[in-house]
């Protein structure tokens, strides 16, 4: 891939109107929920993001037709699934490949599936999806690096425990809870992921004819169906990227309607947002984020839904670089994911690693350098301290970016941002 660079001027001032896309997460398990029900389902909002590329070529691998229309939806047709095999060339480019893992199961009664690969995050096992499934009466064995999973006699209905050591598992709850909908009799998921990417999955499932109450709380009860039909579903907005571009209003001292965002969905953001001195009102399709003054510093802790995101933890420490004071970031979903602290230290953040913890003393200002994206969260947090830094930074490595923001350049600079993009 040509690896692309950002040349980013500032400090720049945010000002005007950014749409919000739809959710990458919410859309990546809905699509793979399209192999549950042999036909044409259609989803609606999916953005333009090399993940749902690199998704879109595995559900052609193992069968299906996938094309994107003129208007952006995208259709799966899956009414063939020649082979059940998610492979490691395309599984290891994303984790959530493995969501293929519990559709397959249903529907053709065995899959195989490369286990992930690594990710710059740190280790994130897939063993309580694989719990999940065998008590739904699946026979798992690891054979050369893949999940061989075996359901001949078909899928039973039982009571499951998907809590983990870090919290519940949102891609394990999304496996579990799409096998258990084609699984006889009833399923009960307790621990169940309440993140509204998975809430969004089990009204598109729900949609589907699937039987799913409890939708948004940690105990999902699914009465097994016989069959589905395919979808046709609008995603939700994603919640990421509208937490991102508040974060960019606030940074720069600036002031942004953010459209197709749902602040439900954001409230532990907000509260902390509007608690270091940001404005946010709520408007018809979206929020107006506006900040003329230094930030105060704060406390975070991420934690699983509703808690504060993790996929905003990165941002956060860009934001409190600049903050007056010392705050304090602990991170208790992904202990590692601390990969951007020596990139934003780079650029004068005055920031100190212990452990799981990163004690961030806020500065005047931050300065231009040359730095690395590692992973797409960090990598957007290093476009937010550019906006707000002296000088011009050169951020290499784009396409983790790529992977979670559709064209975000092209989307800032008509509200005041000054970004370039070139091949480098």
């Amino acid at each position: 891939m040509a690896m692309d660079i950002f040349r980013i001027e500032g400090p720049v001032r945010l000002s005007g109107t950014v749409a919000v896309n739809g959710s990458k997460n919410a859309s990546l398990p809905i699509m793979a929920a399209a192999v549950l029900a042999p036909g044409v389902s259609v989803l609606k909002g999916a953005p333009q993001l090399s993940d749902i590329f690199v998704f879109s070529q595995l559900l052609t691998d193992i069968g299906c037709k996938v094309n994107r229309r003129p208007d952006g939806s995208i259709t799966i047709d899956s009414t063939i699934i020649e082979k059940p095999v998610g492979e490691y060339d395309i599984v290891r480019r994303m984790r959530a490949g493995i969501c293929i893992l519990g559709p397959l199961l249903a529907r053709r009664g065995k899959a195989e599936v490369s286990m992930p690969g690594g990710c710059a995050i740190g280790y994130r096992p897939v063993d309580i999806h694989l719990r999940g499934l065998s008590e739904l009466g699946a026979q798992i064995r690891l054979e050369n690096g893949y999940i061989v999973a075996d359901a001949g006699r078909g899928l039973r209905g039982n009571e499951i425990f998907l809590g983990g050591p870090f919290g519940s598992t949102v891609l394990g709850t999304a496996n579990v809870l799409m096998a258990a909908t084609l699984a006889k009799g009833t399923t009960v998921i307790e621990s169940a992921a309440c993140e509204p990417e998975i809430t969004d999955l089990a009204h598109c499932l729900n949609s589907m004819g699937a039987k799913i109450s409890g939708i948004g709380s940690p105990r999902l009860v699914i009465e097994g169906v016989n069959k589905l039909q395919p979808f046709n579903y609008r995603v939700i907005p994603d919640r990421i990227e509208a937490g991102t571009f508040m974060a960019a209003a606030a940074i720069t001292k600036g002031c942004l309607h953010v459209n197709n965002c749902r602040l439900a969905d954001l409230m532990a953001v907000v509260d902390k947002l509007r608690s270091i001195g940001v404005t946010i009102e709520a408007e018809n399709s979206g929020c107006i984020v506006a900040c003329s003054v230094r930030v105060h510093s704060a406390d975070i802790t991420t934690q699983p839904y509703p808690g504060f995101p993790t996929d905003l933890q990165a941002q956060f420490m860009a934001l409190l670089a600049l903050a007056e004071g010392n705050s304090i970031i602990i991170e208790k979903i992904f202990p590692d994911r601390f990969m951007h602290v020596a990139e934003l230290s780079r650029m004068a953040a005055n920031l100190r690693k212990e452990g799981s913890a990163v004690i961030v003393s806020g500065v005047g200002k931050l300065i231009a350098a040359p730095v690395m994206a590692s992973d797409l969260r960090a990598s957007a947090a290093l476009v937010l301290a550019a906006l707000a830094a002296e000088g011009e930074t050169v951020i290499n490595r784009v396409y983790h970016i790529d992977r979670g923001y559709e064209k975000i350049e092209q989307r800032l600079n008509p509200v005041g941002a000054k970004i370039t993009r070139e091949s480098d």
